[in-house]
């Protein structure tokens, strides 16, 4: 069984950054994704970036160029780099893994960890 826990959240001024970390426990395979989602207040859930075990990478449109997702396999690890942090980044953020074929699809995950928050203030 896979646990997720994340941490690194907190309030931050628009243009900073934050950087997220989700320590998982248990086994992770090689073909599973692990990623980032986030929700917002009266919002879907939506997925971020994620990583897969062969190192491909996928990301949002609205963070690309923002935002670095990267995995210490040693550690078994996963970290969200949020830089030019925006307002509209506030969320509840979630780690997830899971074998998927549509990779920023929150519904296609079953492993979740609680989230932590991010605010972003302008």
């Amino acid at each position: 069984q896979v646990q997720l826990v994340e941490s690194g959240g907190g309030s931050v001024q628009a243009g900073g950054s934050l950087r997220l970390s989700c320590a998982a426990s248990g086994y992770i395979y090689s073909n599973y994704y692990m990623g980032w989602f986030r929700q917002a207040p009266g919002k879907a859930r939506e997925g971020v970036a994620v990583i897969h075990g062969s190192g491909r990478i996928s990301y949002a449109a609205s963070v690309k160029g923002r935002f670095t997702i990267s995995k210490d396999n040693a550690k078994n690890t996963l970290y969200l780099q949020m830089n030019s942090l925006k307002p509209e980044d506030t969320a509840m953020y979630y780690c997830a893994t899971d074998r998927v074929t549509r990779e920023l699809l929150p519904d296609e995950y079953k492993y979740w960890g609680q989230g932590t928050q991010v605010t972003v203030s302008s």
